[in-house]
């Protein structure tokens, strides 16, 4: 397993990292633990999980899948070899702390409540989840003022993160969904204000959505701000099981209606193309799409996640893959021509 290091902390990360969001909704407990057993025993160490999950947020099952992670890290006795990341989330769910804001108070709260979840006194990498403000994130394209903006200041949110380190519950700080005007944001912050410097920005990344090379690709190599790059198959997309219009038994796609952001007729279009390239070199399309972002120079870690164990296994196998000229420069020429279906 390659290691990346995360930011300038001086904490090294495995290239994989695995993804939790389904511990709890689509995963039992058993199968949590079993997935972290075989992630750990392939060389993975980094984990990354939220205080929100699983997915789809509900209140009546928030904070299942950091219990879960903490059940098994007090079942296994591994904390120390293990680097935990979570997050805090931003505004707008109404069932985490009677409407959810990046405030200090809530900062704190947030972070002492995952600490008793996932049975420990620390996490390595705390995360924003997305931002405060009004910006473009999940989707979203373009950017609309608000002149009666309410947004907390990442000042306050940022000086929170700073007294979650010096109290020892948190490591090293990070971004996620967020924009390059806020990354530079929180670096002028940083230096200015002698506040913590954030060592990575979760975004989403894949074949289909390569929007963090515009502007956030030169921030993550010339600041030294790597990318967690998160639905990398494009909620599995990208492996081919949904082309025309299947639903497979068991899928989140068959399963949950409201992810309808990897499945508009442009996205149908490139991943019938990737999945070509893929069988026309004899590679799996979900290892050959994972083994993509594995090769990107601004890369930190790629999180896989999984329901079964088959596909745990598949996953895994993409970080021995690695892809010809050939195979590159055909993908390049879709991405010419479908460029970001799915941003």
């Amino acid at each position: 397993m390659q290691t990346r290091p995360l930011g300038n902390t001086g904490i090294e990360v495995s290239r994989l990292c695995l993804g939790t969001m389904t511990f709890g909704e689509q995963n039992s407990e058993a199968e949590a633990h079993e997935q972290l057993d075989r992630a750990v025993s392939f060389g993975i160490d980094f984990i990354d999980t939220a205080e929100m999950y699983p997915v789809p947020p509900d209140a009546a099952t928030q904070g299942r899948t950091e219990s879960y992670i903490g059940s098994w890290l007090a079942s296994r006795g591994s904390r120390d070899d293990i680097i935990l990341a979570t997050k805090a989330v931003g505004p707008g769910v109404a069932h985490l702390r009677g409407g959810s804001r990046l405030t200090r108070d809530q900062i704190h709260q947030a972070i002492d409540d995952s600490l008793t979840r996932l049975r420990t006194d620390y996490v390595d990498l705390y995360q924003l989840h997305w931002p405060d403000r009004r910006s473009n994130f999940f989707g979203r394209l373009g950017y609309e003022p608000d002149e009666e903006e309410d947004a907390v200041a990442l000042e306050e949110s940022l000086s929170a993160l700073q007294e979650l380190v010096q109290a020892g519950k948190v490591r090293a700080i990070g971004l996620s969904n967020e924009t390059p005007w806020g990354v530079m944001h929180a670096l002028h912050l940083a230096d200015r204000m002698g506040l913590p410097r954030v060592a990575s920005v979760q975004n989403p990344y894949s074949l289909l959505n390569r929007t963090f090379e515009v502007g956030l690709a030169e921030i993550a190599h010339r600041e030294n701000v790597g990318l967690l790059a998160y639905s990398p198959l494009g909620f599995g997309v990208l492996s081919g099981k949904y082309l025309d219009g299947a639903r497979p038994e068991g899928a989140r796609l068959t399963l949950y209606e409201r992810f309808q952001r990897y499945t508009s007729p442009q996205a149908e279009q490139a991943v019938r193309a990737y999945v070509d390239i893929a069988r026309e070199h004899d590679l799996d399309p979900a290892q050959m799409a994972l083994a993509f972002v594995n090769s990107r120079p601004f890369l930190t870690s790629n999180i896989i996640g999984a329901t079964t164990m088959a596909q745990l296994e598949s996953n895994l196998a993409s970080e021995s893959l690695h892809l010809s000229d050939e195979v590159l420069n055909a993908i390049e020429d879709v991405h010419q021509r479908l460029p970001n279906p799915c941003p």
